[in-house]
């Protein structure tokens, strides 16, 4: 028989596989009898997961929802397949998504052995993503960057701009952007005693000093509008239109690259955050329901002007057929 912790945590991760268990079969699995499984199941409800117990023959224990959210047991190919994920999710350019999924990588590749680190990396740079549009990089360099910058703990790492050589530079890191498709990084130089933005894809080998900082007042309002400056990135629109269509219609035709609020049962408003508007007119118009532009301008106008470009091309004059 398996001690009470690793037996514990097999229990967890048992429940966390399958919605429902019967007892018998439950403690079969774990090969105790079925007052001891009450036991571990007791355990694990003082250590806050909500388990649900039912009586009779059709009864049997559950992971039930709770009012937060307990650690989860994950193995081998569900820790790659989350971090893969996660990854993408980070460069979805979906409005609040960023933040939180690097915050969440970073959790799930710092406890990563090195060659799950490995396949996690192999997998994102040979699969392509509808949300990364730009260039992949190592959630290694990804989630150092990040630690650093939470931890404000200076940087070393070799840089290579672009037409330029390999450089080495040590930085007080300050935040980590996802813009345009690309991860940057803005953080104060130490050799050139300035404000500086990195592009992550051309960033190898970063290691945390170990040394802290106080951190400098950034010259900017945030970093992004920093990024933006010193690349010319153009500024991300909000879109937002009134669509004539039950809400799992929408969702069905624009997948996670919105926010949908149902309004009624045919009606939901469509906001979308892109740095093109091309991509929320196709959107729209995959949609296949009639709909309103709220704003912005800029995107009432794109709209008409794609109307007007269609409308040409079914009235052009006839000519004569192509060889």
């Amino acid at each position: 028989m398996a001690n009470t912790s690793s037996r514990t945590l097999k229990l967890l991760s048992l429940l966390q596989t399958h919605r429902h268990w019967p007892g018998m079969e439950l403690a079969d699995r774990l090969g105790v009898s079925e007052r001891t499984l009450r036991r571990d199941v007791d355990r694990l409800r003082e250590l806050g997961y909500p388990v649900s117990a039912a009586r009779g023959t059709d009864g049997g224990y559950q992971l039930a929802p709770g009012a937060v959210l307990p650690p989860l047991l994950l193995d081998e190919e569900e820790a790659v397949a989350l971090a893969v994920g996660i990854g993408d999710a980070a460069q979805s350019g979906i409005a609040g998504m960023q933040e939180a999924s690097l915050r969440a990588l970073t959790k799930v590749v710092r406890v990563l052995p090195p060659r799950l680190r490995a396949r996690v990396d192999a997998l994102r740079e040979m699969t392509l993503s509808v949300a990364a549009s730009g260039p992949v990089v190592a959630a290694g360099v990804l989630t150092t960057v990040a630690q650093a910058c939470r931890d404000q703990e200076r940087l070393r790492f070799g840089y290579t701009a672009r037409g330029s050589a390999r450089t080495e530079r040590e930085v007080e890191p300050h935040r980590v952007v996802a813009l345009g498709g690309h991860w940057y990084l803005v953080a104060y130089d130490l050799t050139r005693h300035d404000w500086r933005s990195f592009r992550l894809d051309r960033l190898t080998e970063p290691a945390a000093t170990g040394t802290r900082f106080r951190p400098r007042p950034l010259p900017a309002e945030d970093a992004a509008a920093f990024v933006q400056a010193a690349s010319d990135t153009p500024a991300p629109y909000k879109v937002e239109a009134l669509v004539h269509a039950p809400a799992t219609r929408v969702r069905q035709a624009v997948g996670q690259w919105g926010t949908i609020e149902p309004l009624d049962h045919d009606t939901c408003r469509l906001t979308m955050t892109s740095t093109s508007l091309d991509w929320p007119t196709q959107a729209l118009g995959n949609v296949g329901a009639e709909f309103e532009v709220l704003g912005p301008p800029e995107f009432a106008a794109h709209v008409q002007e794609w109307g007007a470009r269609f409308l040409r091309a079914t009235s052009a004059p006839e000519r004569p057929p192509l060889p």
